[in-house]
């Protein structure tokens, strides 16, 4: 086989490979920080390629929340791995709504845009720059929490799913997703088929689990937290009052011109513009920031 003839069969290797690492499985085997990486270099682009129609969004996904918070007057819900904003966006323009959201993701360029798409809705969203495998939340903080399309993205899918339950209030619910079809299958250890989701999710205590057909490829996987029926009463909390260090997990955060600091371990958390940035804390008395990756 001639250098050439070699160089060429290699090439019709790598390009699938590259393209199943990069495209279809988004990064999510080369770790974090490609995954990462990738949303934020299509952070200004993502809209646009997701086709994103503010009709079908209220219809297919916006409808669906609302209708799970029925009666609760004033709802708080978290959106992790919120992207540019999907679910925050539909449901802070529905007059219908009458609470607050939190969105939290890792890829900072896509809170960014998030930021700008929901400016005039003021305190009413709260933006956080941090992974989720340790939401900085109280126990029992919020009514709602979703998690759409990103499941199988995370390093860790337990803890993730796991600390989602502990911020839940009893009887908060999940709304998660399951990737289906082809990409499904090609994401091995990745995209859970439907026994191990409702397994693990059932042995972290939630119950009422159900799987719902959403979209093409994806089903919608509701799911419970035991306990009593959600009130909202946690809606007009200050900041403070709900966010904990992220360093050493205290309840004891001020807020003070254009940043969070904590009481107990002197960690300092800034808010640059719109966005709260808790991936990066600073050392008491150093002013150096600290990566948590």
């Amino acid at each position: 086989m001639t250098p050439l003839l070699v160089v060429g069969v290699l090439g019709l290797i790598a390009v699938p490979v590259l393209w199943w690492l990069l495209v279809t499985t988004e990064g999510v085997y080369l770790g974090r920080r490609v995954v990462v990486g990738l949303y934020d270099l299509y952070a200004a682009r993502y809209d646009k390629i997701k086709g994103f129609d503010p009709r079908n969004e209220l219809l297919y996904l916006g409808l669906a929340v609302l209708g799970a918070l029925r009666g609760v007057k004033a709802p708080l819900v978290l959106d992790v791995a919120t992207g540019t904003g999907r679910l925050p966006l539909v449901l802070l323009n529905e007059p219908f709504f009458n609470g607050r959201v939190w969105g939290l993701d890792l890829a900072r360029r896509m809170l960014v845009h998030a930021a700008r798409k929901t400016r005039g809705h003021g305190d009413r969203v709260r933006w956080l720059w941090q992974r989720a495998e340790y939401l900085p939340f109280e126990d029992g903080s919020f009514d709602l929490v979703t998690c759409l399309e990103a499941l199988e993205f995370f390093e860790d899918q337990r803890a993730v799913l796991a600390e989602i339950v502990r911020v839940l209030r009893p009887g908060g619910i999940l709304l998660a997703t399951r990737r289906l079809g082809r990409d499904a299958k090609l994401m091995p250890g990745k995209a859970l088929r439907e026994d191990a989701l409702r397994g693990l999710l059932e042995a972290l205590g939630f119950e009422a689990v159900e799987f719902k057909p959403w979209q093409m490829d994806y089903d919608y996987v509701w799911a419970r937290k035991p306990g009593g029926s959600i009130t909202g009463r946690g809606n007009t909390l200050p900041l403070p009052e709900l966010l904990r260090c992220v360093r050493c997990s205290a309840a004891a955060l001020v807020e003070e011109e254009k940043r969070l600091r904590c009481t107990a371990c002197g960690a300092q958390y800034p808010i640059e513009g719109d966005i709260i940035n808790l991936h990066g804390a600073a050392n008491h008395g150093k002013g150096e920031i600290v990566n948590h990756e």
